[in-house]
C-alpha cells in the first residue's frame, strides 16, 4: 500500500481530468464483445489480476461471471454486460496506482455503467472512491476492510472518511467486515489462545496502522493485555532488538498488523528465535502463503503451528449458501476447490444483479441504483442475511480464523464472530 502522501498527490492530479477523458492501462477482459445497446447496461470490476493478489482477484472474477452466467446475463429486462478490468502491476507485484485511476476514470465515462465492484486493497480503494463518487457511480468492494473508507473509527486518519466523498454523498459499500470488526476477531482469538502479555507491530502503513489502533481501542472488551504496541521500520536488516526487548516485557503473544512482505517474514523469524513459545496472530493481510509458506519466501516450518491469522473468507461450507455455491462452481470450473474469496465475488454480482432486477426500468438511473444499495436490509444471500448501515458498512460480523495447512498454505479452523464491536 502507498504512502498517503503520493496517493493524495495522484488523486488530485487525477480528479482535475475530465471524466470523459479517461486514459487506458491494459485491455479490459470482457465477457461479450457486443457494443452496448440501449436495454444493456455495464458493470465493471476493478480487481488484481496479477501479481501477489492474483489468486484471490482471479477467483473473485471466477466467481462474478458465475453469478452472471447464473442470470443468463441479464437482470429484470435489462441485458448486463460485464467488464473486468485489472488494477495490479506485474513490476509492483499488487496494486498499481495509474491502473486504479485509469479503470475508475474508464467506468464514469461509459454512460451505460452503473455498478462498479472492486477494489481488492483497501489503498487503492482510496484512489477509486473520489473519482466514482463525483459521477455518482455505486462501488461495491468484495474484499477491503481499511475502517477510514466508511468511518472515523480508531485506526482513520484525520479527514476520513469525508474526503473519499468530494460531493457528500456516499456512493461505497462493502460486504466484508471493516477492521474494527476484525481487530474484535483477533482479540478474540487471543483471549482464547490464553495469551496474557501482547505486543502489537504494524508496518505503518493505512491498513496496518489502522488494524493497530482498532485492536488497541477494543483490548480492554476481550481482557488482553498489550504492553506494546511499535511501528516497525522496514529499512533495518533484523530485528532482534525489538524482538529482545519485548521478550524482557514478559511478552507471549504478538499480534503482526502488516501485509506480506519480506519484513513481516524477517520480524517473525527474530521474534521466534528470541521467544520460541510466543504465539504469532495477523490479520488478513498476513493470511497469505506467501507469509506462511517457506517454498514461497514464508515463514520456516518451525513457526507454523503457532501462527493464527484472521480472514474474512471461511471455509465455503462454513456459509448459510456455501454448499450450494460450491456445487454450482464446480459445475462450470471443475472440481477444484475455489478461493474463498470466490464467493464474496458472487454475492457481489448478486446483488448488483437483484438491485438492478428490483429497479426494472429505472435501473438506468446511477441515482436510483444508490438509493436501493443503500437501502439494503435482511438480504438472503449464500454469505448469510445482512444489510447495510448509514456508512455503507455490512451488518456481516464473522471471520475466518485460519492456522498452517500441512502444505505450508493458511487452512481454515474455525468461524470467529466476536462479542462486542466498538
Amino acid at each position: 500500500m502507498s504512502a498517503k502522501g503520493a496517493i493524495a498527490a495522484a488523486l488530485l492530479a487525477s480528479l482535475a481530468v475530465t471524466l470523459a477523458g479517461c486514459g487506458g492501462s491494459g485491455k479490459p477482459n470482457r465477457t461479450t464483445a457486443n457494443p452496448r445497446r440501449s436495454d444493456t447496461l455495464v458493470i465493471y470490476s476493478s480487481l488484481p489480476l496479477q501479481g501477489a493478489l492474483a489468486g484471490d482477484g482471479r477467483a473473485t472474477v471466477a466467481g462474478i461471471r458465475l453469478a452472471l452466467r447464473q442470470a443468463g446475463a441479464r437482470a429484470g429486462d435489462w441485458r448486463i454486460r460485464y467488464v473486468s478490468l485489472d488494477d495490479a502491476s506485474a513490476v509492483s507485484g499488487t496494486w498499481d496506482l495509474d491502473r486504479t485511476i485509469a479503470n475508475a476514470h474508464r467506468a464514469v465515462s461509459d454512460p451505460g455503467a452503473v455498478y462498479y465492484i472492486g477494489e481488492f486493497s483497501s489503498a487503492a480503494s482510496e484512489v477509486s472512491i473520489p473519482i466514482l463518487n463525483q459521477a455518482g457511480l455505486a462501488q461495491v468492494s468484495p474484499s477491503n476492510t481499511y475502517v477510514g473508507l466508511t468511518t472515523s473509527d480508531p485506526g482513520s486518519v484525520t479527514g476520513e472518511p469525508q474526503r473519499y466523498y468530494p460531493t457528500g454523498a456516499r456512493t461505497y459499500l462493502r460486504i466484508i467486515p471493516r477492521d474494527t470488526v476484525q481487530a474484535a476477531a483477533g482479540l478474540l482469538a487471543m483471549r482464547q489462545a490464553g495469551c496474557t502479555r501482547a505486543a502489537i507491530a504494524h508496518d505503518g502503513e493505512p491498513y496496518g496502522a489502522g488494524l493497530a489502533a482498532s485492536l488497541e481501542a477494543q483490548k480492554g472488551y476481550y481482557g488482553v493485555s498489550v504492553v506494546s504496541s511499535t511501528q516497525i521500520n522496514p529499512n533495518v536488516p533484523d530485528y532482534r532488538s525489538y524482538a529482545l526487548g519485548i521478550r524482557l516485557q514478559g511478552v507471549d503473544c504478538l499480534f503482526l498488523a502488516a501485509t506480506t512482505s519480506a519484513t513481516a517474514v524477517q520480524l517473525t523469524r527474530d521474534v521466534h528465535l528470541a521467544i520460541p513459545s510466543a504465539r504469532i496472530f495477523g490479520g488478513d493481510g498476513l493470511c497469505t502463503g506467501s507469509y506462511t509458506n517457506p517454498a514461497q519466501g514464508g515463514v520456516g516450518a518451525t513457526i507454523a503451528p503457532l501462527l493464527e491469522c484472521t480472514r474474512m473468507p471461511q471455509r465455503l461450507t462454513a456459509y448459510p449458501g456455501g454448499r450450494s455455491f460450491l456445487a454450482a462452481y464446480r459445475a462450470v470450473y471443475g472440481p477444484a476447490a475455489p478461493d474463498p474469496y470466490a464467493i464474496y465475488g458472487y454475492e457481489a454480482m448478486k446483488l448488483g444483479l437483484d438491485t438492478i432486477a428490483s429497479l426494472g426500468r429505472h435501473a438506468n438511473s446511477k441515482a436510483a441504483m444508490l438509493q436501493a444499495l443503500l437501502a439494503t436490509s435482511s438480504r438472503h444471500s449464500v454469505l448469510g442475511t445482512y444489510g447495510f448501515d448509514k456508512d455503507g458498512d455490512t451488518t456481516l460480523r464473522s471471520y475466518g480464523l485460519y492456522g498452517v495447512g500441512t502444505n505450508g498454505n493458511p487452512a481454515f479452523l474455525r468461524t470467529i464472530t466476536p462479542t462486542r464491536v466498538l
